[in-house]
């Protein structure tokens, strides 16, 4: 079989062992030369070059030009006519936010907008995230904002004095540029640290030194602004937050080298996915445990489980284990079907968590032939069960926990940004691993599974999502047991993730028919079987084929949550469509806030996209 394999794919299977065992190869072969640099031009030569090379490019380059000048001009004038309300944004930032969350509790707000700038920092440190940046690059970056600038101040509606006075700073702020970048090397590059320290210190600044005013709103009334900076609330928690941020790449820029990679970043990537539970659930939930119950229930509950399931993983894991092995975790996979079907008749308290435990422990048994090996490999496969059957249990007491914040009349205990987060994050962190079974089941040679994930797919993609939406939130509850009362939030999210599932399955699938025929082959020579070819060998290749589209599909789900606002779910979009509007001191003010939400959702999905094409760049996506 091995002289059909091409020198590229076992090079590609040698890599992923390399992953594996985590070891290294160079970056570089000994003789090769960096890339040649491109010849830099003066403006002139690239306007004429790249704009104005012939008469049919100069005639496209006029009229889109013009088009773009009229667009520029028709939004400054909306924008900063002083028919424009812009109080009614800054006054209801907080309310866009997070809603009508408490404010005696807000500080819960600031420790998980923390938590997300400590994880941030330290992953842009321990992946190296960023290259150097060139200091030509950084002055032309600040010549290029300020003739931007200049531009969109000549076109805004301001007073001749204001021009003047915004176009001397622009023109000096330009002229600093041009000279810094003259003054600087080809060679002479800033670390990107240096950067993103440089973009926090001009945040703290301008919070502390700008005086943007003091909006406040009180007994439906607004306040006039109050000379000065922003409020103390606002500016001193944002400054907290930013050089928790700055300590954090600090201290993973220690630890990096200190530390395995293979032990941080594994952790890393735990902290990102609990960071959205432990945000909401905890954090911001700040459930009421009732410490008897959990002392008498929940811990012997998941001793029994820990201790059994422990035994259990640990004989079938083993390499002998066989067909006796996959005979155990098929009877367990029967026993978990078995409970589910009984348990629904009965309440949702201990035997939620007894079903839900069994189901997993299935998973993991049918699991567990792929990873089994030596003594060391079964006993890290037993501590990864305990260690996410301890996670498990702990989310569903929380979720089954009263909440202290629950006293408000609301569906739920936040809103705004917070909730339209919260069903973007959940829905795509669930609907990835659903994916990858629905996309591995339609290229299955299984009838059986690819004719059940075939109609799943062909059926969801075949609707509408608001018509999902609609369902989930209106029909669910007439298909549940009596004693079963999700909430919205939970059926919209259930419905988020099934949509995007669906998608994401295909994305997948056209990943999976990317992977060459040599690199199974390569695979089974290596004595690998089918389920660790396809754990380890053909999806990492298949999800780095389809970077591009699953971001597409991520930042479609982020801009699809603005359909909550339909089925009247309190979020960002709806906020300012509908409650801004309806208070008395902003009665009918509706378009400053609908282009506040705009520019959220642009920034949020450029960023996104930005991510995406250094991600592909980094793994050289299309290229090799």
């Amino acid at each position: 079989m091995t002289e059909y394999m091409g020198s590229d794919d076992m090079l590609t299977i040698q890599t992923a062992v390399d992953a594996a065992t985590g070891s290294t190869a160079p970056q570089a072969r000994e003789g090769d030369e960096p890339p040649p640099r491109s010849p830099e031009h003066n403006p002139i030569d690239w306007l004429r070059e790249n704009l104005f090379p012939n008469w049919g490019n100069t005639v496209l380059t006029i009229v889109f030009g013009g088009v773009i000048l009229v667009t520029v001009r028709a939004l400054m004038r909306f924008a900063f006519s002083e028919e424009r309300v812009w109080g009614a944004v800054w006054t209801n930032v907080r309310l866009s936010m997070t809603y009508v969350y408490p404010e005696a509790q807000y500080h819960r707000v600031w420790i998980s907008v923390g938590l997300a700038t400590l994880l941030t920092g330290l992953t842009l440190a321990v992946w190296r995230a960023g290259d150097p940046v060139a200091r030509r690059n950084i002055g032309r970056v600040i010549t290029s904002f300020a003739a931007m600038a200049a531009l969109a101040v000549v076109l805004a509606p301001f007073t001749a004095s204001t021009k003047i006075l915004w176009l001397v700073g622009l023109a000096i702020l330009g002229g600093a540029g041009w000279a810094f970048r003259r003054a600087s090397t080809h060679d002479q590059a800033v670390p990107p640290s240096y950067v993103w320290g440089a973009v926090v210190a001009l945040i703290i600044a301008f919070l502390w030194l700008y005086p943007l005013g003091h909006y406040s709103f009180v007994d439906g009334a607004v306040q006039d602004p109050q000379p000065g900076t922003v409020a103390f609330s606002t500016k001193f928690p944002w400054t907290v937050v930013l050089l928790v941020g700055v300590a954090a790449y600090l201290i993973g820029t220690v630890i990096r080298d200190r530390l395995p990679s293979a032990r941080l970043r594994p952790g890393l990537l735990l902290g990102w996915l609990l960071l959205v539970p432990v945000a909401f659930m905890v954090v911001l939930r700040d459930p009421s445990f009732d410490y008897g119950y959990v002392l008498g229930v929940d811990i012997p509950l998941y001793l029994a489980f820990a201790l059994g399931g422990g035994a259990l993983l640990w004989f079938v894991a083993a390499p002998n284990a066989g067909t006796l092995g996959r005979a155990v975790a098929a009877i367990t996979l029967l026993v978990a079907a078995g409970s589910w079907g009984i348990s629904l008749w009965f309440g949702v308290g201990m035997l939620q968590k007894v079903r839900i435990s069994f189901l997993v422990l299935a998973f993991f048994a049918i699991a567990a032939p792929t990873f089994a090996g030596n003594e060391k490999g079964r006993r890290t496969y037993v501590i990864a069960w305990l260690t996410f059957l301890a996670v498990l249990h702990y989310f569903i007491t929380v979720t089954n926990t009263p909440s202290t914040v629950q006293d408000l009349n609301t569906p739920f205990f936040t809103g705004g940004f917070a909730i339209t987060f919260l069903v973007s994050a959940a829905s795509l962190l669930i609907s990835f691993p659903i994916g990858v079974m629905m996309a591995l089941g339609r290229t299955s040679k299984m009838p059986i599974f690819r004719v059940l994930s075939t109609l799943y797919i062909e059926i969801i993609r075949g609707v509408p999502l608001i018509t999902v939406l609609f369902a989930f939130d209106v029909l669910l509850p007439l298909f549940l047991p009596a004693n079963m009362d999700p909430s919205r939030v939970a059926g919209i999210i259930l419905a988020m993730t099934l949509f995007g599932a669906a998608y994401m399955a295909e994305n997948i699938r056209g990943g999976l028919q990317s992977v060459r025929k040599g690199q199974y082959e390569a695979a089974e020579a290596l004595g690998m079987t089918t389920a660790q070819t396809t754990t380890f060998i053909v999806l990492p290749q298949a999800l780095r084929n389809i970077i591009p589209a699953m971001v597409g599909g991520i930042i479609a789900t982020f801009k699809e949550t603005s359909l909550l606002a339909i089925v009247g779910i309190f979020d960002f979009l709806l906020i300012y469509k509908s409650i801004v509007p309806n208070q008395t001191a902003f009665r009918s003010v509706r378009w400053e806030g609908l282009l506040f939400v705009a520019a959220v959702y642009w920034v949020c999905t450029y960023s996104m996209s930005r991510a995406s094409r250094r991600l592909e760049r980094k793994l050289g996506v299309g290229t090799h």
